[in-house]
Formats: structure tokens, sequence, C-alpha cells
């Protein structure tokens, strides 16, 4: 998906009605979703081979130079008639996001579309170390695709790291890991989203026994994060100095908690390397990502 961005000021109230006038100063394009995913991977100093769906539009052909830009090849992204590209449109005045509009289908994929999908997975799973899925629902992830995804995972032993959203979760029975916010993990246990610290671990190990997952890595904010592995809970700090912006933030999770585990790292150190990453992004405004040295730089306050 592609993420624009529309930057200006205020300075007064529209005549016509009671809202801002927001005097644009600049414009800019971002690769969201799953491309953010990659951007992240690549800027880590991995390799991210990346399957996905745009449409047959401006905004697709967009986000196909941005994907090579950073780095990537785009012939893994299917080229859909049949559907827009997703774009989400923020105007932000000052560091304030003002309003944000979205232009998308999240009707199912057609059956060919979803062929290819599956197909440019299964061709470019041998080469892969970890397989990352980036559920924001929109249609691309189906029952149907998320479970032969998984199973030829499965098959060739490769680390699953899945962030799915909240209606998906049952689809990701047997992955590695799952990355679901704190107010995903509530609602998939029924708990207010406004919940003790006990709820959160009454869902955390839910989600653990239902998936069948390694581990539940809860992305808690300001709270920092929660690891819930086979009877062990570990509470992760958040280590971000200011927080301008969270959009995105768990893109970045996912890419280096993934890119840590393949490297050979623990579960739970993987887990602090994604926080202090995560840690980065939130300090900018808008969708980012992380490099190596802005990493080291910011895993050298560690305790």
């Amino acid at each position: 998906m592609a993420d624009e961005y529309i930057w200006g000021n205020v300075s007064r109230l529209s005549p016509e009605a009671p809202v801002p006038v927001v005097e644009v100063k600049t414009e800019s394009f971002r690769l969201g979703g799953a491309g953010n995913v990659a951007a992240n991977v690549q800027s880590l100093g991995g390799q991210a081979i990346l399957v996905g769906v745009v449409g047959n539009d401006l905004p697709g052909e967009r986000v196909i130079n941005a994907i090579e830009a950073a780095g990537m090849k785009s012939d893994g992204i299917v080229v859909d008639r049949a559907r827009p590209s997703t774009v989400k449109t923020r105007v932000v005045a000052g560091s304030q996001q003002i309003v944000r509009f979205d232009r998308e289908s999240m009707a199912d994929l057609s059956r060919e579309a979803a062929d290819r999908v599956l197909g440019l997975v299964t061709e470019r799973l041998a080469d892969a170390d970890a397989v990352l899925i980036s559920d924001y629902a929109k249609g691309v992830i189906s029952k149907r695709l998320a479970r032969q995804v998984l199973s030829l995972a499965r098959r060739d032993r490769k680390i699953v790291v899945i962030d799915p959203k909240v209606h998906h979760f049952p689809l990701y029975k047997g992955a590695t890991v799952v990355t679901p916010n704190h107010y995903e993990a509530l609602a998939f246990a029924h708990l207010p989203a406004w919940g003790q610290e006990d709820h959160l671990a009454v869902a955390g190990r839910e989600l653990l026994r239902k998936l069948e997952a390694t581990a539940i890595l809860v992305t808690r904010g300001e709270a920092g994060m929660s690891l819930f592995e086979d009877g062990r809970v570990t509470h992760i700090p958040a280590v971000a100095k200011e927080v301008y912006d969270v959009t995105g933030a768990g893109d970045t999770v996912l890419a280096a908690l993934a890119l840590a585990m393949v490297s050979g790292a623990p579960l739970r150190e993987a887990a602090v390397i994604a926080n202090h990453a995560a840690g980065v992004v939130v300090g900018r405004t808008g969708t980012a990502t992380v490099n190596r040295e802005e990493l080291l730089e910011a895993l050298k306050d560690r305790v």
C-alpha cells in the first residue's frame, strides 16, 4: 500500500465550515503495509523478497517504483486490474495529523490473482530464511492463502512471523511468532480494551494456546512489549526517548524481530532488538525505516 503525506501549516479556520485551512508546503510518498516491512528488512541489512498486490493505476506504479528505489525487486508484485491500489493519505499540520482518508478495496482477491500470489511465494520460498506476513486485512490474505503458505513454510522449517488483524488470528495456527498490539490481543480474548495488567496476561496465554505458536509478542506502545512463551512471560519496557508518530512501528518490529531470529538471536534477545528498532522509528513523523547504524546506536544505551 501507499502512504501519502500532505504537509503544511494551519493559521486560520475556513469561512465555509468550522475546519482548519491547511496551507500545503510539501507532499511525500512512502511504502506502507508489507512494503514498509520489506523496506525495513532492506535498511537493516537483510534481503527482502517481496510478494504483494497493487492495482493497475498510478499509485500502483509509484509503489513499484518505490520498491525498486529501496533496492528490492518488484517482480513479486501482482498487478490486479480488478481492484485499486490501497492508498492512505494523511494531512499533517506541523506535527499534528489533521485527517486521513483511505482509498482501497477490502474485497477478497480473485481466484486468478490469489493463485498468482501463491505461485510467487512457492517459487521464492527456497531462497528465504523466514516468512513474514503483514496482514492488514485488505483482501490479499485469505484462509486458503494463509494455510497453504504456512503449510509450505512449516514443511521447509522456516521461521514464520505474523502481524495479523484480529479476525484473521485463527488463520495463523502454528506460526513461530505472532505480533499483535495490545488492543488486538485483548479483543481476541473478548476482554475490555482498557483492561488491567492481568487481562493482558490472560489474552497472551490464550493466544499462545489457541494458535499453538512458539511465542506471542504483544506490542504495547508506551508500555513496551510483552513476550509470551510456554511457561514464561517477559515484559520489555519501551525505550523511545520521544514519541512523535507510531505509524508503521509494527512493521519495523516485524522486520527487526525476524531478522534477529534468522541471525541466530534467542527469542527474548530478538524481541529486545525489535523493541529498540521500534524506539527509533516512533521518534520520527510518518512511516519510517531504521538502519543498522541507528539500531546499533540505540542498543548502546541498553542496560
